[in-house]
């Protein structure tokens, strides 16, 4: 059986956590997978501020994520995760299905 499970790393959850708290009636960060990009699957992030029917809740301290099922599919076993560098902020999805990725890190194929 596949593990279906997404993770956050400790940075990504403090992050999340700053952000939401400064979005009156957002609860969550709503990350989700679309057609397209240059890899041929991107990831997309957004404010949610609840889940809906088909999401699962990724909690870690104060941090909340809302993946929907479709989406869940692409992302089994990935880590969420923050990273603070020279070339700028970013969360980067570290995706063990990804076959490539191109190199601004939120596009990736199967």
């Amino acid at each position: 059986m596949t593990d279906v499970s997404v993770t956050l790393s400790d940075a990504a959850a403090k992050r999340i956590a700053a952000i939401v708290g400064t979005e009156p009636g957002k609860s969550a960060l709503r990350v989700s997978v679309e057609g397209g990009g240059c890899s041929g699957f991107s990831y997309k992030f957004d404010l949610a501020d609840d889940a809906q029917d088909d999401d699962t809740v990724v909690q870690k301290n104060d941090a909340k994520v809302l993946i929907d099922s479709l989406s869940l599919v692409y992302m089994a076993g990935s880590e969420i995760d923050f990273v603070d560098n020279l070339l700028g902020q970013s969360f980067q999805i570290k995706n063990p299905n990804a076959v490539a990725s191109c190199g601004c890190g939120t596009s990736f194929s199967i």
